[in-house]
């Protein structure tokens, strides 16, 4: 028995005609979102433009070994001895020459500093970033300031900005005695970020996400002391991620600071004297602790 032809109708057609197409497009975005996600949240610069020696600060270019690879980072010694040491995690598009004036914040309460580029930033070596490699990069920078630098754990403390505050916090779980972090402008998570600026859930996140930086989960096991810190006028990430992570937390020694009329990065220049006196206050108190 011969079979028929199969054919569409034209109303058939109208309508399976733009379901195909949309269908296609969907899982076109799905299959980019999987495999390029990492270049939607990483921006590395390369160049870098200034140095701490530009504002008279003198420092010490130092490079860190990472799975064979060098990571470029700056050390800047405190004027008095024995104060603590701050361990500078940039954002996702920063390098460290645009931390000049921040290192200058932190160097001039008479701490140390060392700020680090992650593998794929400025001069560091090694490929494009992904959430692994710059967990990485911030533990060996860890194990550079315990092992080599010799400085305890609870005289480090961990300043991270943006994606920097997601990394700071990663660190803080592998190194339970530091000292503290103080997370600035950070977010809950990668996918809470994706519902913030997509409210409509389109992907099944927990199947495309490989880059999840799942902060909101960290922090509630973290016993070190805390300080959050957000601009209220923050258009990167909303100043509520912040509450967010503050009430998960489950540390006992834990603030939170939101500061008016300051956006996602000048919290350091317009922040003013609350902002520097919390950082100082944060420190000093946690120290003695």
């Amino acid at each position: 028995m011969a079979m028929k032809n199969f054919s569409l109708t034209p109303r058939a057609k109208k309508i399976l005609v733009p379901i195909v197409m949309i269908a296609t497009i969907y899982l076109g975005l799905g299959i980019g979102l999987k495999i390029w996600q990492t270049r939607l949240i990483f921006f590395p610069p390369s160049e870098i433009t200034r140095t701490p020696k530009d504002i008279g600060i003198n420092y010490r270019e130092v490079w860190i070994s990472v799975d064979g690879q060098k990571m470029n980072a700056w050390w800047i010694p405190s004027r008095r001895a024995e104060r603590p040491v701050v361990l500078y995690l940039h954002g996702n598009s920063s390098n460290l020459s645009d931390l000049v004036e921040e290192i200058q914040i932190f160097y001039q309460m008479n701490f140390a500093v060392l700020a680090i580029d992650y593998r794929g930033y400025g001069a560091s070596q090694g490929d494009f970033p992904t959430e692994k490699s710059v967990y990485e990069d911030a533990l060996a920078a860890g194990i550079y300031l315990t092992h080599d630098r010799k400085i305890p754990e609870g005289k480090i403390f961990l300043y991270g900005h943006s994606l920097g505050g997601a990394i700071a916090l990663d660190l803080a779980s592998r190194f339970p005695r530091i000292g503290g972090a103080i997370i600035e402008g950070s977010f809950t998570s990668i996918g809470e970020m994706i519902d913030y600026r997509i409210p409509v859930p389109i992907y099944p996140k927990g199947l495309l996400l490989t880059q999840r930086f799942d902060s909101i989960n960290k922090i509630r096991s973290l016993r070190i002391p805390l300080l959050l810190i957000h601009g209220k006028l923050d258009q990167v990430v909303p100043a509520f991620m912040s509450r967010k992570l503050y009430e998960a937390s489950g540390s006992p020694e834990r603030s939170l600071l939101i500061i008016p009329d300051v956006g996602h990065n000048n919290l350091g220049q317009k922040g003013g004297k609350i902002y520097r006196q919390a950082i100082l206050n944060f420190i000093e108190n946690a120290e003695k602790r």
